[in-house]
């Protein structure tokens, strides 16, 4: 059941949290008793992380950007260089359990696995802050903010709408196949939801492993080290991309209406204008956006999938149908 793992960690001035966790990470690997290599990318960091990983880890196998490109086309290339049949997406501002892999290589006998996540909870260890998701509409917009797990603990088929960037064990092949993550999106924000919904419409299925833990390190990922109204600007403009590029049939068509009417207008009228920058750079997206939704029919098409967003939330609501759950 062992599978060889690739683990990406991409890094923007994070030595304080390399020093941390990177430890815990070699030995969740190395517990797994496989082959297995750790690749670091560091995205334009100013401060002394690339000395601190050539001079404490040799084994790490380290890229380096020339200049900050935000996390999805830093994982890309960690991804292209990915030479395992496991890839592990990880944020330096998480810690591995040394029993971390031990649960999810089930997973990955069922050939119809997209990845697996595993639970997610505060460093004091007291709070989960990311477990499955349920996925749902909400007017014109696709969201999984709803939070559960089973509280059988054996039960192997717990599905999630997606798989957070931060923490997933994914099949390689298949996340190559779809092209690793949209840059659309940089430098952050909606990626995993996209490429969870992409590999959820292709046909393949995202798990979540509630036995396996990590713990999340609050404010100690790259998005802290930026202006807030930045933030909320990338934030709300890559939502919209998201909605776009997902949305069929009449939300599709209404889209246009409930960004104006409960986006925009009413952020415009309480003063938050940074949204008509995010508003514009989404207009002037479209190419963009109309490519990454040509690339997604594309790919169902080549896997005899017509799977929609509609069907993978029948799919999730289905398998826990008379199940008991536990809502977050």
């Amino acid at each position: 059941m062992l599978k060889s793992v690739s683990i990406i960690i991409p890094n923007y001035n994070g030595k304080h949290l390399l020093e941390k966790y990177l430890p815990s990470v070699f030995i969740a690997a190395k517990n797994a008793n496989t082959l297995f290599e750790v690749i670091v990318i560091d995205d334009g960091s100013k401060d002394d992380s690339i000395a601190y990983i050539k001079a404490h880890y040799s084994n790490v196998k380290l890229l380096i950007n020339d200049k900050n490109q935000g996390f999805s086309f830093t994982c890309n290339q960690g991804i292209r260089e990915a030479q395992y049949e496991l890839i592990l997406l990880l944020n330096s501002d998480v810690k591995l359990t040394p029993d971390y892999f031990e649960h999810q290589w089930k997973y990955f006998t069922k050939p119809d696995t997209f990845g697996v996540m595993a639970r997610i909870m505060s460093i004091d260890e007291k709070k989960i802050e990311d477990a499955a998701r349920l996925l749902y509409y909400s007017g014109c917009r696709i969201k999984a903010n709803k939070f559960y797990y089973s509280e059988n603990q054996t039960d192997d088929a717990v599905y999630t709408a997606y798989l957070s960037g931060a923490n997933a064990l994914v099949d390689a092949k298949k996340l190559k196949e779809l092209g690793g993550f949209d840059e659309i999106f940089s430098p952050f924000s909606s990626e995993d939801f996209d490429l969870s919904l992409r590999a959820w419409q292709v046909g393949w299925k995202c798990y979540y492993e509630h036995q396996s833990v990590c713990y999340h390190h609050v404010s100690g990922s790259t998005k802290t080290q930026i202006k807030s109204d930045f933030i909320k600007k990338i934030y709300y403009r890559n939502r919209f991309f998201l909605q776009r590029i997902q949305l069929q049939g009449l939300r599709l068509t209404l889209l246009p209406l409930h960004l104006l009417f409960a986006e925009i207008i009413p952020k415009v009228l309480t003063g938050k204008f940074w949204i008509i920058d995010a508003y514009k750079q989404y207009l002037a997206s479209f190419t963009l956006i109309n490519n990454s939704r040509d690339k997604l029919t594309n790919l169902k098409m080549k896997n005899n999938s017509s799977i929609g967003i509609t069907e993978v939330m029948e799919i999730i609501n289905q398998s826990i149908s008379g199940k008991k759950i536990k809502r977050l």
